[in-house]
């Protein structure tokens, strides 16, 4: 598709939860796998895959009415998918919030005339892809704050795929 982008909504980690992140990935290469570059760890909410410019902009401009409030994902499980064989890391509780949150950025992507995947919604941060088995690996629980979301673009180069934020979305800060 001429003038399009391969786009996803994603939570983005800030510098504190990147960094355990980094930790962890340095203990899943030293069991001899590839890990994901630290620059590209995010959770996806909403896939979005080819989207043309102007369908971009209606979109960036119909998730404005999302008014999400700022929640904690517990990433307390390490996890192998044999069919796309990636390693990640998941949540053996999901909390409501972000569930409303993926509920409602599909709303809008349908309300903009896009199709987006019907699986059940499964938080994940991809830890290494090409993997064959999960490793005995011992994790500890990390907690990841979101308190924004983000469109995100999937560029792919020769040998290598980077993601690039395109723009973000604060969440709704709750005043006590």
């Amino acid at each position: 598709m001429a003038d399009s982008s391969r786009l996803f909504f994603a939570l983005w980690p800030d510098d504190q939860t990147r960094l355990e992140l980094v930790r962890l990935s340095q203990a899943i290469e030293a069991q001899g796998f590839r890990p994901v570059h630290p620059q590209n760890f995010h959770v996806t909410l909403v896939f979005l895959g080819q989207v043309d410019a102007a369908s971009e902009l209606l979109l960036k401009h119909s998730v404005l009415a999302i008014s999400a409030k700022p929640f904690d994902l517990k990433f307390n499980q390490l996890s192998y998918w044999g069919k796309p064989k990636v390693l990640c890391l998941t949540c053996s509780y999901m909390p409501d919030e972000v569930k409303e949150l993926v509920a409602e950025l599909n709303s809008e992507v349908a309300r903009c005339g896009l199709q987006t995947e019907t699986r059940l919604y499964q938080p994940h941060i991809t830890l290494a892809r090409h993997v064959q088995y999960l490793p005995n690996l011992n994790i500890e629980p990390m907690v990841w704050r979101a308190d924004s979301f983000c469109l995100v673009e999937s560029c792919s180069e020769p040998g290598v795929v980077n993601y690039k934020v395109r723009q973000q979305w604060p969440f709704i800060k709750s005043i006590a």
